[in-house]
């Protein structure tokens, strides 16, 4: 089919619940993206962090296909190898007790406030139930974790909400300390880099600070971790730089490398909290993603991961090299990327002027995002770093 016929056939039969660039996509390779009609592009958004192994990748989808001939799917009825070889690599490489996994990262996010709940509700009862997450997080699009989401523009239209949520500012314990002081919370959510709200880490101190009153309060400490987990930010998981251990953890995105899969780690705490019954999901730790994500595994080693981090450094420093008109500094960890835009400039204008010229980059808040896939060669980054200075000088 033509772009045309992709676009046209959509608009027909799939809802539109999406702001699509005018691009159709037919195939890729390494960290190019290619339409019907071969026109190249370059992809600094990974499919919003999840194709961290970049297109065609052959050790993935060897995996994928020996996998899927020998079994597609069983259920969590039966046990199966490749999820729990998947599940020990997890919790080696983390310090984590185990995981479950699940599909998308609301999902994953779910299960995350219901163990907090359960947690509480097992050692002390009923009235012990909210869970603090910040303003300007972003924690998925289910009624729960749209209710946990810290940004007004997501919440319109879908009233009425779930209770048992509040929310502090980022970097200020005076804020949290004060919507804890009820005593009816039982978990602490955060995203150590808020990817929807603009790319902004959160500061080390006051992560820190957070983890000592969970532990203080015996509070859960849940760490979001959908977008900056699975080698973004230059380490397995993001928690890992700020030195810390979460109670629970969730991912997503990345961790199959373009297959849909989720799931949520627990520490040796809460590593008994959900029994047989109190949760589960159909299509979790399905054999195929998981034989998927076992090779993410594999490429994303320790050296690999600083490489990420170099590859991040590198990127930040050659676009304010560029001096652009319309951007203001960079920030964020490894290659999870925002830009600030200088005042006068539509983020959502530059982002259809680069895509438009062959440069495919997202935006958050009112900034740029760049999530490039981690296996992004020099050449590809400085293929796009041209496009940039070419279109937007």
């Amino acid at each position: 089919m033509t772009s045309t016929e992709i676009k046209a056939l959509t608009g027909q039969y799939v809802m539109n619940t999406y702001g699509r660039f005018p691009v159709a996509i037919d195939h890729g390779v390494g960290a190019k993206l290619y339409d019907p009609e071969g026109r190249e592009y370059i992809d600094f958004t990974s499919g919003i962090g999840v194709t961290d192994l970049g297109y065609g990748n052959e050790k993935w989808v060897d995996a994928i296909t020996v996998q899927a001939k020998k079994l597609g799917h069983v259920s969590n009825l039966f046990y199966t190898e490749s999820p729990a070889k998947l599940a020990e690599i997890l919790c080696k490489r983390t310090g984590m007790s185990n995981v479950f996994f699940a599909n998308g990262g609301g999902e994953a996010n779910e299960g995350m406030i219901k163990l907090a709940r359960k947690y509480s509700f097992d050692k002390y009862g009923k009235g012990r139930s909210t869970i603090i997450s910040l303003n300007n997080s972003f924690h998925g699009r289910t009624m729960a974790t749209l209710t946990a989401t810290g940004q007004e523009r997501f919440h319109n239209y879908f009233f009425p909400f779930v209770e048992g949520f509040r929310f502090a500012d980022a970097n200020s314990m005076e804020s949290l300390k004060e919507v804890t002081a009820a005593g009816d919370v039982c978990g602490v959510m955060l995203e150590l880099v808020q990817g929807e709200g603009g790319v902004l880490p959160l500061e080390k101190a006051y992560v820190k600070s957070v983890a000592e009153l969970c532990e203080k309060n015996d509070l859960l400490l849940l760490i979001d971790e959908v977008q900056s987990g699975v080698g973004r930010t230059g380490s397995m998981f993001t928690f890992q730089q700020y030195d810390i251990l979460p109670d629970v953890c969730s991912f997503a995105k990345g961790i199959a490398g373009g297959l849909p899969m989720s799931g949520i780690m627990a520490n040796e705490k809460c590593r008994n909290v959900l029994t047989p019954g109190t949760h589960a999901t159909t299509f979790g730790a399905n054999p195929v993603c998981a034989a998927a994500g076992l090779v993410v595994q594999e490429i994303l080693s320790d050296e690999f991961l600083q490489g990420v981090q170099e590859k991040g450094k590198y990127l930040c420093e050659q676009i304010e090299a560029l001096h652009l008109p319309c951007f203001g500094k960079t920030r964020g960890m490894g290659l999870m990327i925002g830009i600030e835009m200088a005042e006068g400039y539509s983020n959502s204008d530059v982002a259809d002027k680069l895509v438009a010229a062959g440069l495919l980059v997202l935006t958050a808040g009112p900034g740029m995002r760049l999530l490039p896939p981690l296996v992004i060669t020099k050449e590809e980054m400085d293929a796009g770093l041209a496009i940039m200075k070419k279109t937007l000088a």
